[in-house]
């Protein structure tokens, strides 16, 4: 007789438990940038041949697009898959919904433009977890996502 197995149930904060603080959400971006930064290398590897193994000019505007979507497709698919990078792992971490859920394509895509947008102001949506009650930045209010701790991750 096979048992299915349990699906892991994550609480939302509801105010009882401390949420990531910035220093760990700092970690976080962190050890991901690493990873992305080599998935970037080997996305230009791939393409580099097309342009005759030189390098992109500022006049060739498909090379900045083609990396954002590579950027994306990185994220998000660990987003919606799971709602964890390795950094996020790492620092056992996932990011839900504001209600605890695996978060869709459409919020995986705000959340990214929303950290985009965070960083073009300097980072100020990134420090604004300083100052927010709920510890959340913009992108965070945007895509109505979070970070919460991974509960099945602290009990092992």
């Amino acid at each position: 007789m096979s048992r299915s197995p349990q699906k892991k149930q994550l609480k939302p904060d509801n105010g009882s438990s401390p949420v990531p603080g910035f220093s760990r959400r700092l970690a976080v971006i962190i050890y991901d940038l690493f990873l992305l930064l080599a998935l970037l290398f080997f996305a230009t590897a791939l393409l580099l041949p097309l342009n005759a193994g030189e390098a992109f000019t500022s006049r060739q505007f498909f090379y900045p697009v083609y990396l954002l979507v590579i950027s994306f497709i990185f994220y998000g698919w660990f987003w919606t898959h799971g709602g964890q990078t390795l950094g996020l792992r790492s620092w056992k971490l996932k990011v839900l919904t504001f209600t605890g859920e695996p978060i869709s394509w459409k919020q995986a895509l705000l959340r990214f433009l929303g950290a985009i947008i965070s960083w073009a102001f300097l980072g100020l949506g990134f420090l604004w977890i300083l100052i927010d009650k709920n510890s959340r930045g913009w992108h965070d209010y945007l895509s109505k996502t979070a970070l919460f701790f991974d509960s099945q991750e602290t009990r092992r």
